[in-house]
């Protein structure tokens, strides 16, 4: 005869809020039920290790099945079941965890792999149920059957049932507005998202011997690096993140000591410079997915990688303040970032082409995590990259020559005394303040191609900074390196390498008053020079901290800082056009002077409507006038 009791709740009311608030993502409760057989197959594989329980021949394995028509849900396991006594003592008591009375229990023999606490995961159900049933029988010889049932409110029966086989089946009658949850679709999209790579495999549907479970019960990161292949490597990669672009390479993270934690890291290939694109890192907790990019945990610029970690030592359900001052999951974090910079710096050392090869697709996620992590940035900073314009990948100490000529000095043995004198003079030179090394940029191969072109007239060379964080990461290098480098874009400045020597200052300003007088524009500063390449007529500087905080806040969205207001139209003396350009009558002078000016800012920026009509019918003249 059926016998009725109260669930015994530590508060009144706790089933409405249990039910509506218990995840953030009610679709959670999948994850929690399927977690909770998962536990009882280990434990009743545990007993049968021990001695304890016997075991048979049938695959230890968890069924999910789906029935429209009765509008159920049903996870079924052939795990540790449970008696009358067990389940009032773990259901009807929420929050009683049947996990830590059995790993009290068998503590000193080991109960690793045990997930979570069966009670409240249970009661997770209730967020997508009306009702559920349970359908249970231990292991324990002589148990009979039970058949426990609720609609989640206040009460429950309890009876005995004619169930055949040990094990648990969980029967969720889903709600009028939960139907989703019978769709077959959603509930392998679940399983595939929470239960990848639970440690038994996962049949949905089940029929026979011909099915295939949903989820691989031994992901590559659970065995050693040794026993890997680089093509199972790029095969997880594929199946995990669905990318079919094969990774640069990754970072197998397996320790048990002073905490457990395995793990792989793919670095993926960038699609585009423009945008900071967000991988997505998986925690598990014994190979039960908690959530995607969890920042407190894996750092946020380590979240443009892909990846899973698997970490027994941080519990499923826990809330982000607890991460955020959680000691261990700190020193977790502290772990996995040396470990990525490790590898950074190795492959550097052992593989330097590799690493160039690398290197436009790592770049954005090196130069943010040093931005953001200022020991990521010390131990990683020797190994960073910068393209120049010949397009040799160089460090900073190799682009400006310091680190190849300290070398040659040192490595020098025979030194001759005069030599030495001035290796002296050099010392003391060097207990002077210096000025720091300014380094050219270019932030656009192809709009400041100009500017490139009286660079290499000149023999100058730049390094080319084109993506979104170069402009921060510059500004980060010079505080960092405080007097150690000066960053100047490539039009920031025309350097006295570019000149062909002191001109004429009255001829200078002659050219400048009526180069002025003639300019529609009357706002623009303009200045001559005389450049070493005489085919640019000329060019426009910016200052370099007015564009830097004009950059600044556009990226951020803000206003003021127009860099425009500080520009200069630098015309170049010795181009053949401006040096005949006093002689000019007026009418020429201002169509060469206008032209000039809007061929300089084609070069920096795009016209205004305005400037782009005037300029194209400038054009057209030029045109009909040499037609005729």
């Amino acid at each position: 005869m059926a016998k009725q009791g109260n669930i015994r709740i530590s508060s009144e009311n706790m089933m409405p809020i249990i039910k509506k608030w218990l995840y953030s993502d009610k679709d959670i409760f999948l994850r929690e039920i399927v977690a909770n057989a998962v536990d009882a197959i280990t434990k009743f594989k545990k007993l049968t290790d021990l001695g304890e329980a016997a075991a048979d021949d049938k695959e230890y394995c968890v069924k999910v099945a789906i029935d429209k028509d009765a509008g159920t849900l049903t996870v079924e396991d052939n795990g540790i079941g449970m008696t009358e006594d067990e389940v009032e003592k773990y259901i009807t008591q929420i929050a009683f965890s049947g996990a830590a009375d059995f790993l009290e229990k068998y503590e000193k023999a080991g109960g690793e792999g045990i997930i979570g606490h069966f009670g409240l995961g249970f009661y997770s159900a209730y967020m997508v149920s009306e009702n559920i049933e349970i359908f249970t029988k231990s292991y324990r010889e002589g148990a009979a059957g039970v058949h426990w049932e609720s609609d989640g409110e206040s009460t429950y029966t309890i009876e005995e049932c004619d169930k055949a086989d040990r094990g648990t089946r969980i029967v969720m009658h889903i709600a009028k507005e939960e139907k989703e949850f019978l769709e077959e679709g959603v509930i392998r999209g679940l399983i595939e998202k929470y239960c990848a790579f639970m440690p038994y495999p996962i049949y949905l549907n089940f029929t026979g011997k011909d099915d295939k479970p949903l989820n691989d019960t031994q992901p590559l990161y659970l065995k050693a690096p040794k026993d890997c292949t680089e093509e199972e490597y790029k095969d997880f990669y594929r199946k995990t993140f669905h990318d079919y672009h094969d990774p640069l390479f990754w970072i197998h993270l397996n320790m048990d000591y002073p905490f457990r934690l395995k793990g792989i890291l793919y670095f993926p290939k960038v699609k585009s410079k423009v945008e900071l694109e967000r991988g997505k890192v998986k925690l598990y907790c014994n190979q039960v997915f908690i959530a995607d990019n969890i920042k407190e945990v894996i750092p946020e610029y380590l979240l443009l990688l892909n990846g899973v970690i698997d970490c027994p030592d941080i519990p499923l359900n826990v809330s982000r303040s607890f991460l955020q001052n959680d000691r261990q999951v700190q020193k977790i974090s502290k772990h996995i970032t040396k470990k990525v910079s490790d590898k950074l710096t190795g492959l550097y050392k052992t593989d330097r082409e590799k690493f160039e090869n690398c290197w436009n697709d790592i770049s954005v996620f090196i130069k943010l995590g040093c931005i953001k992590d200022e020991d990521f940035y010390s131990r990683v900073k020797d190994c960073i990259l910068y393209k120049d314009l010949d397009g040799k990948y160089r460090t900073l100490s190799e682009f400006v020559g310091g680190e190849k000529k300290e070398a040659t000095a040192e490595g020098d043995a025979e030194q001759k005394p005069e030599e030495k004198t001035e290796e002296k003079t050099d010392e003391k030179a060097d207990e002077q303040p210096k000025e720091p090394t300014t380094i050219y940029y270019v932030s656009d191969e192809v709009g400041q191609a100009q500017y490139i072109s009286m660079f290499r007239t000149a023999g100058l060379n730049a390094i080319i900074c084109d993506t979104l964080i170069d402009p921060h990461f510059l500004s980060y290098l010079e505080y960092k390196e405080t007097g150690k480098y000066r960053f100047l874009r490539i039009d920031a400045d025309v350097d006295a390498a570019l000149k062909a020597g002191e001109s004429n200052a009255d001829e200078d300003k002659a050219l400048v008053d009526a180069f002025k007088a003639a300019l529609n524009n009357t706002t623009i500063a303009v200045k001559a020079e005389k450049f070493k390449s005489a085919e640019i007529p000329a060019i426009i500087n910016v200052s370099e901290m007015s564009r830097r905080f004009g950059e600044m806040n556009a990226f951020y969205g803000l206003a003021g800082a127009d860099a425009d207001r500080d520009m200069t139209l630098v015309i170049n003396a010795a181009n053949p056009v401006l040096q005949a350009f006093t002689g000019l009558d007026d009418e020429k002078k201002k169509f060469v002077a206008n032209q000039v000016y809007y061929l300089a800012m084609l070069s920096y920026k795009k016209l205004s409507p305005e400037e782009m009509k005037a300029f194209t019918a400038n054009s057209v003249s030029m045109l009909e006038g040499y037609i005729r």
